[in-house]
């Protein structure tokens, strides 16, 4: 027999407190889920996010210089590093930058298309280096040409000056001139000077992985400049060849010159720097996965709770049916149904909730709107949950006995 929604409805509002409380404890469950399970999405696919370098044979030393040196003296004494350090066994090619992806913050640079122009169409990386950098780095070039090594010019620290030439990445090549016309035109940074695109490269990520920067995460610019002073040193090793090249690079460059400091965590391959990098990513994850699981398993052991407390109370009343020729079946159902109606109710107000929240986290944290999918599989999972987590109540339900109609209260 096919039990009637209008007498469970009528249940619940005997029971209005218990059926609120779950209700609303579903609904805050789906909101906060939906949202943690976008947000782990969100960082799960962040950590897994392309460099467009060969991060497996990368080598980067931060160089400090115990004192200062003219500009003369530190491009002269970078040029006999590099050599030292290409001529190191193992070691593929070495250049001197400012910065490296995923270093976590770096220079970046306003562009326009005009001289006059007051709004910046672009704010990308700025990496410096010379005609190596590519080749070094990994990076593939898809058009134009490399620098020529009469374009390198040295750049000291904190030095401001607009390079003739730049090669881009196709993402910024994209942006600035949608139509694929980017090799050979002029682009602006701050600056009356021109810069010519010579080249175009597949992807560079930048260096700072904050979220206000994830809308220009692969937008880059390369100068023909070598920083000098205190700079990195990148080296890229032969396959296999890492950990000699690493143990050599420091020891070669203080033969070179013994005042700098290379601090042992100045020291880093790839697979540091991209833990150090995405290293709150990761736990912010975890965080949000062990949120969800709290939040499932409190509202799974509300709905047992709650039911077996209904159950309880109610012993006379299913004895009663029992007697008059409900099924174990029937009383079955009827729990089943009135958890379905309990935690529909719940699911409506969470959705609302969770687009409400995501919203407000969209103005306030620059997060990404939350894809309806995760409302509709929270929704299914909450859903699921309620129904599984009122089995074992309903199950004892279904097992009272009719004898129970002629017990006493």
């Amino acid at each position: 027999m096919m039990l009637q929604i209008k007498p469970i409805l009528s249940a619940l509002r005997r029971h209005k407190a218990g059926a609120v409380l779950i209700a609303l404890q579903t609904a805050l469950t789906l909101a906060i889920v939906c949202n943690a399970l976008f947000i782990i999405q969100q960082r799960v696919a962040h950590l897994s996010a392309p460099s467009g370098i060969d991060e497996a044979n990368l080598l980067v030393i931060e160089n400090n210089w115990a004192s200062k040196l003219s500009k003369d003296d530190a491009d002269a004494q970078q040029r006999a590093d590099l050599i030292a350090l290409r001529q190191l066994p193992g070691v593929h090619n070495a250049i001197a930058s400012n910065s490296y992806p995923m270093r976590g913050g770096g220079w970046d640079q306003f562009i326009t298309l005009t001289p006059d122009q007051t709004t910046a169409i672009g704010d990308p990386a700025v990496y410096l280096g010379d005609e190596h950098f590519l080749d070094t780095l990994g990076i593939k070039l898809i058009a134009g040409r490399n620098f020529r090594p009469d374009e390198i010019h040295p750049i000291a620290n904190r030095e401001n000056v607009m390079p003739p030439v730049t090669i881009v990445t196709k993402a910024l090549a994209d942006k600035l001139f949608p139509d694929g016309s980017a090799l050979g035109k002029s682009i602006y940074a701050m600056s009356s000077t021109p810069t010519v695109i010579v080249g175009i490269v597949d992807v560079l990520q930048t260096q700072s992985l904050e979220n206000w920067q994830m809308r220009n995460a692969y937008q880059s610019l390369i100068w023909p400049m070598r920083q000098v002073g205190d700079a990195y040193y990148i080296l890229r090793a032969e396959p296999g060849q890492l950990a000699a090249v690493r143990q050599a690079a420091v020891k070669a460059l203080y033969a070179q010159n013994r005042m700098r400091i290379i601090n042992d965590d100045g020291v880093l391959d790839y697979a540091q720097i991209r833990q150090q990098a995405y290293d709150s990513d990761h736990g912010m994850a975890v965080l949000m996965g062990i949120i969800c699981v709290v939040l499932l398993a409190i509202t799974a052991a509300g709905i047992v709770g709650l039911t077996s407390f209904w159950v309880g109370q109610r012993r006379k009343q299913i004895g009663v049916r029992r007697a008059l020729g409900a099924t174990k079946r029937d009383i079955l159902s009827y729990f089943l149904t009135e958890n379905l109606l309990i935690g529909i109710a719940g699911v409506v107000i969470g959705a609302c909730l969770a687009i409400g929240m995501n919203l407000w986290m969209v103005s306030h944290f620059e997060m990404a709107r939350l894809s309806l999918t995760y409302v509709l599989a929270g929704i299914v999972l909450l859903l699921l949950l309620g129904q599984g987590a009122v089995l074992a109540p309903a199950v004892r339900a279904s097992r009272v006995s009719p004898v129970e109609a002629t017990r006493s209260v």
